[in-house]
């Protein structure tokens, strides 16, 4: 639209009258109103414009990271421009300070932890090591719990002879074991004399068939005899090993208690100053604590010892009674009783060769 004015106003013509000057004619007025109808359009394009920018800028707003600040007059050089995105304010500083000081508190704290863990545990061993030194040498009093101590006693006295009897048993068993396997290696030469000696093949015959019936009965006892070991096994190194493992706690917890009884009496005896009454009930929170821990592990051994009682008359009458008609059938003879034996406890036979491992269990 502009340029079909601008084009209309320079292709007028103007007329000159007879004196040679310019008239005062109507196209004066309409060059004068293109004039201004130009600048208004220019206005106007101008201010919407400028008015998009503004609302760009407005919705985006200015990227900080981007800007730069020019020292110096319109037109300087470009040594004075510093970019905004390497100035860094004083929270970003304040934010790398105080991670890298929470980093260092939070290693300090793991250091004391150690620190006063180690210290402790020095001190509680140097306690000990100090009472058990003293009653070793008669210099120091102890707890004593004479129908509890009794019963530890003779728990560990039972141990050592069912200990005793789980070697004779396994030793059996591998003697057994060896006389099988040579039945079975006999069994197999009588009856292949019995095919390569015509005249002696009855004798031979019955031979081998004695030493395979002897087999097939040694296995089966041999069955017997490990399920009697299985279960003394279980019974003297995991029954009873837990029980002996908690009178270990037990004892020291007894020597700890000692031992802080013995640091309280001493503190009891001292001067009464204000230093002296802050180690007293120190100390006497000390010695209430190891006090209860003491008598917790008191009731505890008690009551293990009592299933332990309990526990192992059930097992050893089974497996007494399992292990003397095991041995009594097959010394007999009486094959049907043996199996029956063994019916009766439901035990199951390995096949021939389960024993050894497979392949893969190898690998």
């Amino acid at each position: 639209m502009t340029d079909s004015v601008m084009s209309k106003a320079a292709t007028m013509e103007i007329p000159i009258n007879s004196n040679g000057d310019t008239g005062a004619l109507a196209e004066d007025d309409s060059l004068e109103q293109a004039a201004k109808l130009q600048w208004s359009l220019d206005e106007k394009v101008g201010s919407s414009r400028g008015t998009r920018d503004l609302q760009q800028v407005m919705v985006s707003g200015p990227n900080l990271n981007e800007t730069s600040i020019v020292s110096g007059g319109y037109g300087g050089t470009a040594e004075g421009i510093i970019p905004t995105g390497s100035i860094k304010g004083p929270n970003m500083q304040h934010s790398t300070s105080s991670s890298s000081m929470t980093a260092e508190e939070a290693t300090r704290g793991v250091a004391v932890e150690k620190y006063e863990a180690v210290k402790k545990w020095g001190l509680n061993t140097y306690k000990c090591t100090k009472q058990m030194i003293s009653e070793r040498f008669g210099r120091g009093s102890r707890t004593v719990d004479l129908e509890l101590e009794a019963q530890i006693e003779v728990l560990r006295d039972t141990k050592r002879k069912y200990e005793n009897v789980l070697r004779l048993a396994k030793a059996l068993t591998n003697h057994f074991y060896n006389m099988v396997q040579t039945q079975h290696a006999l069994g197999d030469t009588f009856a292949d004399l019995s095919q390569k000696s015509p005249e002696l093949r009855d004798e031979f015959g019955y031979n081998a068939e004695t030493q395979k019936l002897l087999c097939k009965n040694g296995e089966t006892l041999l069955g017997a005899i490990n399920f009697f070991v299985s279960s003394i096994n279980t019974l003297v190194n995991k029954t009873m090993e837990d029980t002996l493992m908690t009178i270990r706690m037990y004892e020291n917890a007894r020597l700890e208690f000692d031992a802080y009884r013995s640091d309280l009496e001493e503190l009891s005896l001292g001067p009464r100053d204000a230093v002296t009454m802050a180690r007293t009930e120190a100390a006497q929170e000390q010695y209430q604590v190891h006090k209860e821990k003491y008598e917790r592990l008191r009731s505890d051994v008690i009551i293990k010892l009592k299933f332990l009682e309990e526990n192992k008359v059930k097992v050893m009458h089974k497996q007494l009674l399992l292990f003397h008609n095991a041995i009594s059938a097959y010394f007999a003879g009486n094959q049907e009783q043996l199996e029956q034996t063994l019916k009766q406890f439901n035990i199951k036979l390995r096949p021939p060769g389960a024993d050894q491992p497979s392949w893969l269990e190898e690998q």
